[in-house]
């Protein structure tokens, strides 16, 4: 198994769940956060005073899918997310070991 972790612009949220509802995803966690990369954040004007926002609103999604459909997971939410301009964000793949399901007690991939 393999837990997906996507950071996405918060309006490409939509399209994203959209695409993953396509694959029969059943499952995601969708948490706002706040970073940045290499654009670095941007300045404002606020009552006349400029400042600095070093830290861009995200949203990040997990899902944890089987191995086998990691790729086209990744896939969707990259057609989905996708602006071409920077900040697009970023994914993240790792092994999952092992999965429970808390209510029922089953485990590996019964329980995903």
């Amino acid at each position: 198994m393999k837990q997906i972790t996507a950071i996405i612009k918060p309006f490409k949220l939509d399209e994203v769940r959209e695409a993953l509802g396509e694959l029969d995803v059943n499952g995601l966690t969708v948490t706002e956060v706040k970073g940045f990369g290499r654009q670095k954040g941007h300045t404002e004007l606020y009552r006349g005073s400029e400042y600095v926002v070093d830290f861009l609103p995200k949203i990040r999604i997990d899902i944890v899918v089987p191995a086998e459909r990691c790729d086209s997971v990744i896939e969707a939410i990259i057609k989905a997310a996708r602006t071409g301009k920077i900040g697009d964000g970023k994914i993240f793949v790792t092994n999952v070991e092992q999965v429970v399901r808390i209510r029922t007690g089953e485990a590996g991939a019964a329980a995903i």
